[in-house]
């Protein structure tokens, strides 16, 4: 009896200890997560932001301009306007967030100031120092 006794207590002892290292665990994972998601979130809503100051900024720059160049590149602008007014900020389980800011990245790159055309790049043209993400003389 008093091995039945024992091996009763060890389960009994095992059980309760799974269920408190459980209850931590979980506990300590939900903060993980919230640290997780502020972090991470905060770090989209500033790349959507700037984002948002470039795309303003330059419309207000580009606005009035009559040649076509600068034409086409209102009409991208205006599109990125668009898909980052069309950002779901206040949702956190969108689906395809991964997915529009993908898109909204591709078009930023698309109207960035910075960017060389061919043209550009055969005649040695460099790009200034304050372009983002670029250095001076850096090509792609």
């Amino acid at each position: 009896l008093g091995g039945f006794t024992a091996v009763y207590d060890w389960v009994l002892f095992h059980g309760e200890g799974y269920r408190e290292g459980y209850e931590q665990g979980s506990s300590l994972g939900v903060i993980e997560g919230r640290h997780y998601g502020t972090l991470h979130g905060a770090r989209i809503g500033s790349e959507i932001g700037c984002y948002q100051g470039f795309a303003f900024a330059w419309r207000c720059l580009l606005h009035g301009c009559a040649t076509e160049r600068d034409s086409k590149k209102m009409k991208a602008l205006e599109s990125l306007i668009g898909m980052l007014q069309k950002f779901p900020y206040d949702d956190p389980t969108y689906d395809r967030l991964h997915e529009d800011l993908d898109r909204i990245r591709g078009k930023f790159k698309q109207v960035r100031p910075c960017r060389l055309s061919p043209r550009e790049r055969a005649r040695g043209v460099s790009v200034s120092p304050g372009c983002w993400g670029r250095g001076p003389r850096s090509r792609r």
